[in-house]
């Protein structure tokens, strides 16, 4: 049974980002705009947001310490995505050279800085932001066990997003306007919505949690940055595609991910996994074998918005 909590814990840490991340995709692409640019700005959300833990570690309470540097990521994450934002709608550039500029630039970006600024590439800090044990919650048996002992903030926070996430795209009419600018834009200007507008806040949402999600991916699973999360902004696209631009779903796919790369990542703990004495190096292709073969069942029958990754001409009609 511990297993079982160890693998569903450590499931979460991987998971919560993906959905983070893939939902700021979900609301980029479906205002038109295609963000492949989410792992650079993962990188440079996780950047700041960690230097600054670095910085004021220590004179703040930890948990606050944690708060602030999320604010600190999407704020960051949302001014470089208008770097895209403004490339891809207002120059027409082609979306997918604007976002790997983007995704080519940040770590660049962040290990010349942090070079320049002490020294050395990585930036350490102390992990201190675990919760043991919620109060009250924590007692109830299994579920107690499962989500409310040994967690991160960001789990909570997380859930929070998803929820709030679902009901804007379906329950207002700013997810309405949202999606129609997603599936046809000229008949959304006839409706009277502004379309520049609506994009420009879709990617904007999209830097905030990709910014977001840089930092919260980091942080539970290690004590220092050195300019990287991975690939996690390539496999949380890969989550919106099998997720088919849908919260609910997105939510399931990240899940699978994040059980693929719990695998990869504590195989060697894991008595079933440990006994079957295979190398390593397999566990560790698991996540992106699983992306491979996930995306070429599902692909086929994706339904992403029309006029996702088309430049908006407002003479077109």
């Amino acid at each position: 049974m511990d297993t079982i909590y160890f693998v569903f814990q450590n499931s979460l840490l991987f998971t919560v980002p993906l959905v983070v991340v893939a939902l700021g995709g979900m609301f980029s692409e479906r205002s038109g705009i295609v963000n492949i640019a989410l792992e650079g700005i993962m990188v440079i959300g996780a950047f700041f947001s960690i230097f600054f833990i670095k910085t004021f570690q220590g004179t703040i309470p930890p948990q606050l310490l944690f708060i602030l540097a999320m604010f600190i990521a999407m704020f960051v994450g949302i001014l470089f995505s208008l770097l895209h934002a403004y490339a891809s709608i207002n120059m027409k550039a082609n979306q997918t050279i604007s976002g790997t500029a983007l995704n080519l630039f940040a770590p660049a970006f962040a290990v010349y800085t942090a070079r320049m600024v002490q020294g050395v590439s990585q930036i350490d800090f102390k992990n201190n932001f675990r919760i043991p044990k919620v109060p009250l919650l924590g007692d109830i048996p299994v579920i107690g066990n499962l989500i409310f002992q040994n967690v991160y903030i960001t789990t909570y926070i997380g859930i929070g997003i998803l929820v709030v996430a679902s009901i804007i795209l379906y329950k207002t009419r700013f997810g309405l306007r949202l999606r129609a600018c997603g599936e046809h834009p000229q008949a959304a200007v006839s409706a009277g919505i502004n379309v520049i507008k609506m994009r420009y806040i879709g990617v904007m949402m999209s830097g905030a949690l990709a910014g977001l999600g840089g930092l919260i991916f980091v942080v539970p699973i290690s004590t220092n940055f050195s300019g990287s999360v991975l690939g996690y902004g390539f496999l949380a696209l890969a989550v919106l595609i099998f997720g088919q631009w849908k919260p609910s779903r997105i939510l399931f796919a990240a899940f699978f991910f994040g059980m693929m790369k719990t695998i990869a990542s504590t195989s060697t703990i894991i008595p079933f996994l440990a006994d079957l004495s295979l190398d390593p190096a397999i566990y560790k292709i698991t996540p992106y074998l699983a992306t491979l073969i996930v995306l070429a069942f599902s692909s086929k029958n994706s339904a992403a918005p029309r006029a996702a990754g088309e430049p908006y001409d407002a003479g077109k009609r």
